[in-house]
């Protein structure tokens, strides 16, 4: 079963505060520089959101399943902290998208956007999550180190972040930070004692590796709505994260025995809108309830 964001008037957490915000007011017409960065920002920021709600729809399957309570209690809990870093980002997107004379996304509905319409009304291509988090769970293994790997990217993203121009982004990165410090560090331990745990355990987290490194790159590969963020100082340039990152990963890879693949081909688009078969039955679940009874709350 997974999470459920149906809500009642939520109050935005964090208010908008952007200087790059367009006018609406008819004696300061709005440029077209102005529109553009706007809709780089909200797809910049649906993008952000997008990873964290599918990653936490996917951890959530784990809840009563876990290998032992402690670890079962312990994935939820990360589950519950990357939704409510997705609920931050989409309150945010949908104050920007409310503000804006133009609506890039299509919310098939006339109501103003929320933090629900975002998550419950947009169709697969209209995502913008990684590849990476939309990949299915497999076993312990598999789940584990996809965790790590989008910790291990997400701690640096958050981290510079921080010093992002957008108050509203660098509010968000600054308290979901605490957080996925928990998540790196939880990941990498288990990554280590599946690897040099037993024949089979290696065997397992061997397997993921394979499984999921086709994905990797595209975590370092800027989005057009990435890139023209960057020269003002509001997003994060990931491929300048992928050192770091690696770094790190040969760290944890080396005490848990495991090799780094090489001369992988690199799937991506998911940035983009163009989504594995598995991002469907997702939504599917996760959309069904609103999509049945629209405009649904508790």
């Amino acid at each position: 079963m997974g999470i459920s964001l149906i809500s009642i008037n939520r109050k935005p957490l964090f208010p908008i505060k952007n200087n790059l915000m367009p006018i609406t007011n008819s004696e300061f017409p709005i440029t077209n520089s102005q529109l553009l960065i706007t809709n780089q920002l909200i797809n910049y920021t649906l993008h952000l959101a997008d990873n964290t709600l599918i990653l936490a729809q996917q951890n959530s399957e784990w809840c009563g399943h876990g290998p032992i309570l402690e670890q079962d209690i312990a994935i939820t809990n990360i589950s519950l902290d990357l939704l409510g870093q997705a609920r931050n980002f989409y309150q945010y997107a949908a104050e920007l998208i409310n503000q804006s004379t133009s609506q890039p996304i299509n919310l098939l509905t006339s109501q103003p956007a929320t933090e629900d319409t975002l998550a419950y009304l947009r169709d697969n291509r209209e995502f913008r999550n990684c590849l990476l988090v939309e990949q299915e769970n497999g076993d312990w293994a598999k789940t584990i180190l996809r965790q790590f790997v989008f910790s291990n990217y997400q701690y640096l993203l958050y981290e510079k972040m921080q010093d992002s121009k957008d108050e509203a982004l660098r509010a968000i990165a600054e308290k979901a930070l605490k957080e996925v410090i928990y998540h790196l560090k939880w990941s990498s331990e288990w990554v280590i004692r599946l690897g040099d745990g037993t024949e089979e355990s290696n065997q397992r987290i061997n397997k993921a590796v394979i499984e999921l490194w086709p994905y990797v790159d595209e975590l370092f590969i800027n989005a057009a709505y990435e890139s023209a963020l960057i020269s003002n100082n509001i997003s994060v340039d990931v491929a300048s994260l992928k050192n770091l990152w690696m770094q790190k990963t040969k760290e944890i890879f080396a005490e848990a025995t495991l090799g780094i693949p090489e001369n992988i081909f690199a799937h991506k688009g998911g940035k983009q809108g163009m989504h594995t078969e598995r991002l469907g039955y997702i939504l599917a679940e996760m959309q069904f309830l609103q999509r049945a009874y629209p405009n649904s709350v508790w």
